[in-house]
């Protein structure tokens, strides 16, 4: 569904609010944790100045401390998908919107991975929604341990995640997408009633004719869902044109 101008321009207001809380609380953070670590370099001295007992001794000192670390907390919660504990879609669009400001500024390309577990209502149905979870927090581990921290990773729908990387040269997405398959078949090593497999699709965001990350997103979208109906094509052969066993199918938008 496309949005309006209005929506999209709402749509961007929210992002943007949500990064700036972040940050927000990020800087924040630092600030009283610095003052509280100050203060107890004071009390550790051998004679702690009258002025750093008063402080440290204030209740209010501590109340912001409490106070700041809770709604840190709350921020966190509210960016982060309950399952498998990476960001949820408010979370990403957060994150990302940042990511592509700095990609924009630095003319620096990108990547967007854009993932989806396959055949997981079969494995809801076979065997229960709590297998379900477990191959989505396999999946999730496995692209946990594919892409670095500064990357930004997330579950945006049931069974599809979603990854921003700012290493964006054909050598480093072939590096990653063979990292990202080694990771899933040992992320279902242990599983025997089904294999854990995923279907991705890539776009790259070039600075010099940028997009919004809305179109990035549908980009990569329709990469992945061309190679998940390829992948169906291909196992409904009598001879299948690629192993059986594989556990990424991967495709980018041209």
């Amino acid at each position: 569904m496309r949005l309006d101008r209005k929506g999209r321009a709402a749509e961007a207001a929210i992002e943007e609010s949500l990064s700036s809380a972040i940050v927000a609380s990020d800087v924040e953070l630092e600030r009283i944790l610095r003052e509280v670590e100050q203060i107890s370099k004071g009390l550790k001295s051998q004679v702690p100045d009258g002025k750093t007992l008063k402080v440290a001794q204030h209740p209010a000192v501590w109340s912001a401390v409490k106070q700041t670390l809770l709604e840190r907390e709350l921020r966190r919660l509210a960016v982060t998908d309950d399952l498998t504990c990476l960001y949820n879609r408010r979370g990403f669009f957060a994150v990302a919107t940042q990511l592509l400001k700095l990609a924009r500024r630095k003319a620096q390309p990108l990547l967007l991975f854009y993932a989806d577990v396959d055949n997981l209502t079969q494995i809801n149905e076979s065997f229960g929604h709590r297998t379900g979870d477990l191959a989505l927090i396999q999946a999730a581990d496995a692209l946990g341990h594919s892409f670095r921290d500064a990357d930004a990773v997330a579950r945006i729908g049931g069974d599809e995640f979603v990854v921003m990387s700012m290493e964006a040269s054909s050598r480093v997405e072939a590096v990653l997408l063979r990292r990202l398959e080694r990771n899933v078949r040992k992320a279902g090593s242990s599983e025997r009633r089904y294999q854990l497999s995923l279907s991705v699709g890539v776009a790259r965001f070039d600075p010099e004719q940028p997009v919004s990350l809305g179109d990035l997103m549908s980009q990569a979208d329709r990469a992945m869902y061309d190679q998940k109906r390829k992948r169906s094509a291909a196992c409904e052969k009598p001879r299948q044109t690629e192993p059986e066993n594989s556990a990424l199918a991967v495709a980018e938008d041209s």
